[in-house]
């Protein structure tokens, strides 16, 4: 109940402060487990994604986030999880697989942190998308990074929308590396 409420928050401050728009939700899958890989350029971009999404999702966040521990508690709330950065966290590849074999969406950044370079990816989703066989949803976030710039506390009522691509499978017969298909994905 928290995460319908704290989505429908979100989508209600950005359709009036942000003129929010989202476009290619057909894109999305009805049914069944699938990685939304989103460009991330700002604090703004998971609950951005969340909102525009139809289906709910579940969130990979950094470990140095769940601190303080009211913090901790609203993102467990908001269906997000822990990952640690820098090292390759089973319990995190774990909890994604889980949460895409319950047929769950799963918002992950390739780049790893928030870079306006979306060249700059990690093999991390191609890994994900290779084991798990899930469609892969390239997702856009624009106007995020004018609106609430990295290293920035002003906020900024710019306009921001969020664009779902058509998904993509891996393909076990003829398969690219991870580190292909991230960036294949993000050039999409």
């Amino acid at each position: 109940m928290f995460y319908v409420l704290a989505r429908l928050f979100c989508k209600l401050i950005l359709v009036v402060f942000f003129r929010f728009r989202v476009y290619g939700l057909k894109n999305i899958p009805r049914a069944g487990g699938f990685i939304l890989a989103g460009n991330h350029i700002s604090y703004l971009d998971p609950p951005a994604f969340g909102a525009a999404c139809v289906r709910k999702l579940g969130y990979m966040a950094r470990e140095s986030l769940f601190r303080p521990a009211w913090f901790a508690w609203v993102l467990h709330h908001s269906n997000v999880f822990r990952v640690r950065r820098g090292e390759t966290d089973i319990a995190a590849i774990r909890e994604t697989f889980r949460r895409l074999k319950e047929g769950t969406g799963v918002l992950i950044f390739p780049q790893g942190t928030r870079s306006v370079d979306v060249a700059e990816v990690q093999s991390g989703v191609g890994f994900l998308a290779r084991k798990s066989g899930v469609p892969v949803v390239p997702a856009y976030c624009e106007g995020t990074d004018i609106a609430l710039p990295r290293g920035s506390k002003k906020v900024r009522f710019v306009p921001v929308r969020v664009i779902f691509g058509e998904p993509i499978v891996f393909q076990k017969e003829n398969p690219l590396s991870d580190e292909a298909f991230a960036s294949e994905l993000m050039r999409r």
